[in-house]
């Protein structure tokens, strides 16, 4: 991955704001970070990337969609701020360690803070090592189990920290 010589050779990476064609790729890119069932129905994804306060955003390394970040904020009744809440983050297998994770849910984080969320959560999955230390790395913390979460069988996590 990293082509230090001549520095030419370093995949550029890049985010930008959700557009409605990269729908179908980033339905493509759900169902190969994620097992049947887990992964996100065309109905659900349309959803997510429908409601009026998601943030959406694609990940693109040398002008290609290879992951996305879907965020949501909103604000619990009698607060002064609203919560963010990272809805999905997926990248391509093949560019995960590349910086492009990293990338979008920094952008998110920052968009959720800009829209005035102080605090940020997600839920994972107790089996996904790799996503659970992603999350660590980028200084979420495990709040509480969430039972049989997955499937109806596999328990979650519910992360979270402060922005």
């Amino acid at each position: 991955m990293f082509l230090i010589p001549g520095l030419y050779n370093i995949p550029v990476l890049h985010v930008r704001p959700y557009q409605p064609e990269d729908f179908p790729r980033l339905l493509e890119i759900d169902q190969v970070c994620f097992v049947e069932g887990i992964a996100y129905a065309k109905e659900e994804m349309s959803y997510f990337l429908g409601m009026p306060t998601a943030i959406s955003l694609v990940g693109l390394q040398d002008k290609a969609i290879m992951g996305f970040i879907i965020a949501d904020r909103f604000r619990p009744r009698r607060a002064s701020r609203s919560i963010g809440k990272i809805i999905t983050i997926d990248v391509v297998p093949a560019v995960q360690h590349s910086g492009l994770g990293t990338l979008l849910m920094s952008s998110a984080e920052s968009d959720l803070k800009q829209a005035g969320c102080d605090y940020v959560s997600l839920e994972v999955a107790v089996d996904n090592e790799a996503a659970l230390r992603f999350y660590k790395k980028h200084g979420y913390s495990v709040l509480k189990v969430l039972p049989r979460y997955y499937l109806d069988s596999i328990d979650g996590l519910l992360m979270g920290k402060k922005l």
